[in-house]
């Protein structure tokens, strides 16, 4: 699937599976400004913000897009999140006046590659960067998902969850459960730009971040690998400096076929993370040197597949 600019179609998205949640109260500015790494002052009813939520050692606990509704703010995150993040926020509130309701199956989400703006009239329409280029939401109550569906795809090309993953990878945008988890701090997975705001007020796992930024430095950084020999790539594998599959740099997070390559999204540590290194991905028995490997040398050689690091986005 190539991204609408570059082949000229206007495509959307069906993300109804989503984790939302309704956050209400006379404290609710203070309350979840204090919970995410980015500014809540930018979100508006037309208007979503990114952001991260994060424990006290800077590593994240959540991946949330946020808009405001009226006297609420609105919360998607991705559906593996649904019990998680809502345990994770509730834990906070402790004398403040802030309801967080479930609301998961109350609504329909649709995003929206189009040109403009789409139609008024098919839902409340909020302004979203997803992808690279900016999108817009769409939300109607559950009862009127299949009517909007109808809608939308008299209008748009419906891209499935497959052409939508191709599209994510290729962009080279991280997602919760594949490129953040509880171990990764989000200026690894390069969401310093879209989601983290310097200048905003106190929020937890802040002082990590603000470290990282003045050191200039991370232990690892999420990157682009591209097969060299057009082997596939697969989630899991871990990566090894070419001269010795016992060391272990890194891991692979996501990997697609994307333009007749394979090409992959994967954490690599620092000194092994600039562009043009020359890396092998490995099973994780591999990259063990402590692990007996059937058969000679060349058998352990076989089980290599030479990748080179490259810029993101791939395309």
């Amino acid at each position: 699937m190539i991204p609408h600019s570059e082949a000229g179609q206007e495509i959307f998205f069906d993300l109804s599976d989503r984790a939302k949640f309704r956050i209400s109260g006379t404290d609710r500015i203070r309350f979840l400004n204090g919970q995410i790494t980015n500014d809540l002052r930018k979100a508006s009813e037309t208007s979503a913000i990114e952001a991260c939520v994060l424990n006290a050692k800077g590593k994240t606990d959540g991946h949330l897009f946020v808009s405001v509704w009226g006297e609420c703010f609105f919360v998607d995150a991705e559906p593996d999140l649904q019990e998680t993040l809502k345990i994770r926020l509730e834990r906070y509130v402790i004398a403040d006046d802030v309801h967080i309701e479930d609301i998961t199956d109350n609504f329909s989400l649709f995003h929206v590659l189009p040109q403009q703006s789409p139609l008024p009239d098919f839902g409340r329409t909020v302004s979203v960067r997803r992808f690279a280029e900016p999108g817009w939401d769409i939300w109607v109550e559950a009862a009127q998902r299949d009517v909007l569906l109808q809608r939308l795809s008299s209008v748009f090309t419906p891209c499935d969850s497959h052409a939508a993953e191709v599209m994510r990878i290729e962009q080279g945008i991280p997602r919760w459960g594949h490129e953040l988890t509880n171990e990764i701090i989000p200026i690894e997975a390069n969401l310093e730009q879209r989601t983290i705001d310097y200048q905003k007020g106190c929020y937890i796992g802040q002082e990590v971040i603000s470290r990282m930024k003045m050191s200039g430095q991370t232990n690892k950084r999420l990157c682009g690998l591209i097969s060299l020999d057009g082997l596939p790539l697969q989630p899991g594998l871990k990566l090894a400096t070419p001269s010795n599959a016992g060391k272990e740099v890194g891991w692979i997070t996501s990997a697609t076929r994307s333009e007749k390559r394979e090409i992959a999204l994967g954490y690599v540590k620092r000194g092994f993370n600039n562009v043009g290194t020359k890396l092998a991905a490995t099973s994780p028995s591999a990259a063990r040197s402590d692990v007996p490997t059937a058969g000679d040398s060349a058998s352990k050689e076989s089980q290599l597949i030479p990748v080179d690091v490259v810029p993101l986005p791939f395309v």
